[in-house]
């Protein structure tokens, strides 16, 4: 099981962490989204129940010291440009498979449009064109595919074993910058963040780092010091402007999106060129400003608030019904309800506390279903 989502509120901007060609240190994807789209359904998300395993060991040896870890990972993780020499942008990235297939961020490699020239570059290698095999812009993770073999992946750690306090090391490309290591903590788990701008919203329930992650850091690994990916360097807060009346850098709170989830979700990008959401059926109000998350209470666009035969409906909810909590967690308005539903998997059971339009509260079980792409 994974840790519920814990309601916080931050006062710098959250914003994804790529580099945007033509601004000095500028950044991609637009700042703390408040407002969703009216149009956007359902309050849950992508993914599917994750693979089980045996523990996949580090991809040579390490020797728990951040120079040893460096040695390590830094053929695996790539430099990532778009268009001629990156003028479209760049970004990070990393290997996890060996014939071919590098992870990185779903913003990173979005400027490219369909058919636009992507570069990958790994340490000590030539450049390589590659092509995105997928992309899921709610989670904020792609996969791209080119043509080599023998490539070292980077196993992923036990997002259940990651702890507040244990070391932790960014690798990437900030500012154009590879084969760049930072080192820091993880400061705060279950981190709801909601980054993006208009047409485009990722959801995150994030893992908090104070390792240094500037524009360029986007789709690269944080590691434990086993080498192990605990999870996809995302998006950053920032103060509203620096001293030169710019966007600032890394001000220690950076946020990656947790192992579980990224590995997840590439895995349904290669094997299928899409990913699954979980859903639990409802339409909810995006608009609704006061205490939890509101289930709508007339149809929107021909569909009814609480869809016909969906995991909502047979638990009971019913239109204008209000969200109040998720295993316990509060919750706080309609975005993070969906931070927080789409940190779970398809076929997890989560219990909610609701209130209904007459006021009584009551207590629902409901199993997630999928989105079906």
């Amino acid at each position: 099981m994974h840790r519920p989502a814990r309601s916080r509120r931050t006062s710098p901007a959250i914003v994804l962490a790529a580099l945007v060609a033509g601004l000095v240190g500028g950044l991609g994807g637009g700042v703390l989204a408040h407002q969703l789209q009216s149009d956007q359904p359902d309050a849950a998300a992508p993914v599917t129940p994750a693979v089980q395993r045996d523990p996949v060991p580090a991809p040579v040896d390490v020797d728990g010291t951040v120079t040893g870890l460096s040695r390590a990972v830094l053929p695996s993780v790539a430099l990532i440009s778009l268009g001629d020499d990156g003028q479209d942008g760049q970004g990070s990235g990393f290997v996890v498979r060996a014939d071919g297939y590098l992870l990185t961020n779903h913003h990173v490699v979005a400027p490219a449009g369909d058919g636009g020239e992507i570069t990958v570059d790994l340490p000590g290698q030539e450049s390589l064109l590659a092509e995105v095999v997928g992309s899921d812009p709610v989670y904020d993770i792609a996969v791209l595919k080119v043509d080599r073999d023998g490539l070292t992946p980077l196993p992923f750690a036990d997002s259940e074993a990651v702890q507040v306090g244990q070391t932790v090391v960014a690798v990437g490309a900030p500012l154009g910058l590879d084969s760049t290591v930072t080192s820091g903590i993880v400061s705060a788990l279950d981190r709801p963040v909601v980054a993006g701008g208009d047409e485009e919203t990722s959801y995150i329930n994030a893992i908090q780092t104070d390792a240094a992650i500037n524009p360029g850091n986007s789709g690269g690994p944080l590691l434990d010091l086993g080498g192990h990916v605990v999870g996809v360097n995302s998006a950053i807060a920032q103060l509203p402007t620096s001293t030169f009346g710019g966007p600032a850098g890394s001000i220690g709170l950076g946020f990656a999106i947790p192992a579980e989830q990224a590995e997840r979700t590439a895995t349904q990008l290669i094997e299928t060129g899409r990913s699954e959401h979980p859903v639990m059926g409802v339409h909810i109000d995006l608009q609704h400003t006061g205490e939890g998350a509101q289930v709508m209470t007339e149809a929107r666009l021909g569909s009814p608030p609480v869809v016909p035969g969906g995991p909502a409906e047979q638990a009971g909810v019913r239109p204008g019904d209000l969200i109040l909590q998720v295993d316990g967690t509060t919750v706080r308005d309609p975005q993070h309800l969906l931070v927080v539903l789409r940190s779970y998997a398809v076929g997890d059971t989560v219990t909610m506390r609701l209130r209904g339009t007459d006021g009584d509260e009551r207590t629902v079980t409901l199993t997630l279903a999928g989105s079906g792409g």
